[in-house]
């Protein structure tokens, strides 16, 4: 999920969705598809951010998560643009305890064998 952030996800719900993995041009698709995506272009004379930053981002985090199934949720939130640079304010990471390297999950939560 991409969205501009703030209360604009929560509650204008201007966001875009994908199914792992992401690829690039699904990352570019991204960026353009939300209401909000003029903004980046810059406004009220703020320079526009760099957006191959924010596709570049987008496709370290599709890798992540591909490379550590484990990972049931992660939050990057704020993430501030710039012309030149990008950074990530807060993150949360929530892993998933019984998840096996195979790929299979175990969600049996019964302790009774």
């Amino acid at each position: 999920m991409y969205g501009i952030g703030g209360i604009l996800v929560e509650v204008v719900k201007d966001v875009a969705f994908r199914v792992l993995p992401v690829s690039r041009h699904a990352a570019e698709d991204m960026i353009k598809e939300i209401k909000s995506a003029h903004i980046l272009n810059g406004v009220r004379g703020e320079p526009p951010v760099n957006k191959k930053n924010i596709v570049d981002l987008i496709l370290k985090v599709s890798d992540l998560i591909e490379s550590y199934p484990e990972i049931y949720e992660l939050d990057l939130n704020p993430v501030i643009a710039r012309e030149d640079s990008l950074t990530i304010v807060d993150a949360r990471m929530i892993i998933r305890e019984n998840h096996k390297k195979n790929g299979s999950k175990n969600n049996n939560n019964n302790n009774s064998k």
